[in-house]
């Protein structure tokens, strides 16, 4: 039985006691490294190249401004804050893998740390919701459920959480 059918043979059931945290952190992070991949690829995040994108592309490229000392346009903070978005992406998808290991040994003390994430991603959940389109959106909102159910299963009785 494959990762994803046995995921999905458990949720069906509705037998979250059958899933163990370190396999939802797990997936958590692949579809993390997954964002990250799409997130990358998509660079320069620039929706369109017809002659209106064109002109606001060459508008934020144009005028540079000092910033603290540094001479900056806001094409430069656009594609910045653009790289340092595919750079966390690939760190959390790492830091999830690492949280995935780690509950083989005691999953429920890692709960805080599996909260924060979750809570990271439904914040980014909204934030892609308001801004963003329906991919970053289903990525945000697939990561936090996974969240979510690790949360729940690592607190509960040790033999079953890990």
């Amino acid at each position: 039985m494959t990762l994803s059918e046995r995921f999905g043979a458990n949720l069906a059931r509705g037998r979250l006691e059958n899933m163990k945290t370190s396999l939802l952190l797990r997936i958590a992070a692949v579809i993390t490294l997954l964002f990250f991949a799409g997130h990358t690829a998509g660079i320069p995040w620039t929706p369109a190249l017809g002659p209106e994108e064109a002109r606001v592309v060459a508008a934020m490229k144009g005028p540079s401004f000092d910033v603290m000392g540094s001479t900056r346009t806001y094409w430069d903070f656009y594609f910045g804050f653009g790289v340092t978005i595919s750079y966390l992406l690939l760190l959390e998808a790492a830091v999830l893998w690492q949280l995935g290991s780690l509950a083989k040994t005691n999953a429920e003390r890692l709960r805080p740390i599996i909260a924060v994430f979750f809570i990271g991603f439904v914040v980014n959940t909204f934030l892609a919701a308001k801004y963003f389109f329906v991919i970053p959106l289903a990525m945000s909102v697939v990561i936090a459920v996974l969240l979510a159910l690790a949360f729940y299963v690592a607190g509960r009785s040790p033999e079953n959480s890990r």
